[in-house]
């Protein structure tokens, strides 16, 4: 057994994804010894912290342990032994810093969304592919116990012919004047890559490809419902993007979508993102954590009448499923499928173009809010 250094560069080191999710799965696997491969060798990752402020980036390398950071990009993509290149930055800047690292030569695994917009994100899965090097997006929720779980129903057959689907997240996220926002005030300005549509709809769109079919069509209303707020440093600033979005899509099979997203609701469901899936043969739902399923034998067969109250919940006719225990962190799962990828070529079905799927539904969901009709999304790659 051999153990091999894997050099990364995390760009946006000192943002709340990398500190809370990305950097303490890269810790993890270093405390275990490094990630094991097929063969018993094992990966071990040594981190290059990279920022714009060096000052920030000494607590973090100190919390972590990972002791080199640089605020110099040039720097940090000259050095031949670090050859993957993480990108969690601020979404506006993650062309730049993503064509950079591939014209340097490194693997690229990066958040999302990738590019602002379809033809700019091709260009990359062009200049990636031309290059040589290996490619890969997060898509962390699909590794989330939940919805796993969910997955797996629906791959089994056990809801039948799938009809409708509902997913809804949200949360209320403070203005700034009675308490701090809990997101940062770039989300809510268009020059800086915020908006929900753009930030959300990536998600929904590897969500819903993977666990019921292709999205093939949207139609979109997007809000501001909070048109002004203040930043980090108590400044009021307007926003310019949407905070609340409503829409319908169509799916291959003709499965209709429904996806209510907002930052501007309150949250009274099993989990801040939920994803009901209706069948022929039962129902399931799925929440990052729990998974629940009503099927034939258990849907009520009393008729519901809104003049009667009912003398049961509606929640006493689900049955919870067993979800997997022991699964790693859902970012962490990511990170081993694409560090596994690169050291010993292992499958990796998430490549960048997955990453342009989530553009082009972001993309299609702006156009049909502007114009207010249905937007078809061809296919890509």
């Amino acid at each position: 057994m051999a153990v091999r250094r894997l050099g990364i560069i995390v760009n946006g080191a000192t943002g709340e994804l990398a500190r809370r999710q990305h950097l303490p799965a890269l810790v993890a696997m270093r405390e275990e010894g490094g990630l094991p491969l097929s063969n018993g060798d094992r990966v071990m990752p040594d981190v290059m912290l990279l920022g714009r402020s060096a000052e920030r980036l000494a607590p973090v390398a100190q919390a972590t342990g990972f002791s080199r950071f640089t605020d110099d990009m040039g720097a940090a993509l000259a050095n031949a032994e670090d050859t993957l290149f993480f990108d969690v930055g601020a979404t506006g800047g993650r062309v730049e810093v993503l064509k950079r690292a591939i014209a340097a030569g490194k693997h690229i695994y990066t958040d999302k969304p990738i590019a602002p917009d379809v033809p700019t994100a091709m260009a990359l899965v062009a200049a990636a592919d031309a290059a040589g090097v290996k490619h890969g997006t997060v898509q962390d929720k699909l590794f989330l116990p939940g919805f796993a779980t969910l997955q797996s129903l629906i791959r089994s057959g056990r809801l039948g012919r799938l009809l409708e689907v509902r997913l809804e997240m949200g949360r209320w996220i403070w203005d700034g004047e009675v308490h701090p926002g809990q997101r940062p005030s770039w989300n809510y300005r268009k020059k800086d890559g915020g908006g929900l549509i753009l930030d959300m709809f990536p998600h929904w769109r590897y969500m819903l490809d993977h666990l019921v079919g292709e999205v093939q069509a949207v139609s979109a209303v997007a809000r501001t419902q909070i048109p002004r707020r203040r930043d980090e440093r108590g400044e009021p600033y307007d926003v310019d993007v949407e905070d609340a979005v409503f829409a319908k899509l169509e799916l291959a099979g003709g499965v209709m979508a429904s996806v209510n997203c907002s930052w501007a609701t309150r949250v009274r469901r099993d989990a801040g993102i939920q994803i009901q899936v209706d069948g022929t043969k039962g129902s399931a739902v799925g929440g990052p954590y729990e998974c629940w399923i009503q099927e034939e034998a258990q849907t009520p067969v009393e008729a519901i009448s809104a003049a009667i109250k009912m003398s049961r919940s509606f929640f006493d006719d689900w049955t919870p499923v067993p979800v997997p225990t022991g699964m790693v962190n859902s970012y962490r799962a990511g990170w081993e499928k694409f560090i596994r990828h690169v050291m010993e070529d292992a499958p990796f079905p998430y490549p960048l173009v997955e990453g342009a799927k989530g553009v082009q539904l972001a993309e299609a969901a702006y156009r049909s809010a502007a114009e207010r009709r249905w937007v078809e999304l061809p296919k890509l790659g």
